[in-house]
C-alpha cells in the first residue's frame, strides 16, 4: 500500500502519513485505529516486538474496561481540537512531574 493509498483510505493528505512515518508528528490513538482499519490489521500489529517492563503502567485494554476512564475519554474528545491539544500537553507535563 502506498502512502497515497493509505492517506486516501484514512482521509488525510499523504504528507501527513510521511510525517507519521518519519516521527515528525505523533499518531493519535484514533488515527492509529483508522490506519489499522485501512490496512486491515489489528492495532496491536504496530506494537509487535515491544517488550513490557515489569513496572509498566496498565495496558490500554485495562483502561478501556474502566468506566471512569471511558467517561474521561468521551469528555476529552468532546472538547474542540485546539483546546484538547492544550489539555493533552498539560496532562503530559503533570504526569512527568509526578
Amino acid at each position: 500500500m502506498t502512502q497515497q493509498n493509505l492517506a486516501e483510505a484514512v482521509g488525510i493528505k499523504f504528507q501527513q502519513i510521511q510525517k507519521y512515518e518519519t516521527g515528525m508528528n505523533r499518531v493519535s490513538a484514533s488515527r492509529l485505529w483508522d490506519i489499522a482499519v485501512a490496512m486491515n490489521v489489528e492495532v496491536s500489529f504496530f506494537f509487535e516486538g515491544i517488550e513490557e517492563s515489569p513496572d509498566a503502567t496498565p495496558k490500554a485494554g485495562d483502561y478501556l474496561s474502566d468506566r471512569e476512564a471511558m467517561e474521561l475519554l468521551r469528555s476529552y474528545y468532546a472538547i474542540p481540537e485546539n483546546q484538547r491539544r492544550r489539555l493533552f500537553d498539560l496532562a503530559r507535563v503533570l504526569s512527568e512531574a509526578a
